[in-house]
């Protein structure tokens, strides 16, 4: 019987943090309310971000959005 990485890999993701990514991301999809955030994905610095990131320029490729814990940034669409 052979060991692999996929064995081990729950023991290291659960030491590392406990709470579940991917039940974290189902639960905050299933709260957003429509609309929310549309105003800041329709400005214009947006609009050219994401044609950047389309045409593979290599600075426009990641947006970085920060603002204090618990101002929505979560659940922008």
């Amino acid at each position: 019987m052979s060991d692999t990485i996929t064995d081990h890999r729950p023991q290291p993701l659960t030491w590392l943090s406990p709470l579940n990514p991917g039940l974290r991301h189902w639960e905050i999809q299933e709260h957003r309310a429509n609309g929310v955030g549309e105003w800041f994905l329709e400005t214009e610095e947006i609009r050219r971000w994401y044609a950047g990131s389309e045409s593979g320029e290599g600075e426009s490729a990641v947006l970085f959005c920060y603002g204090d814990p618990g101002v929505g940034k979560t659940f922008i669409r």
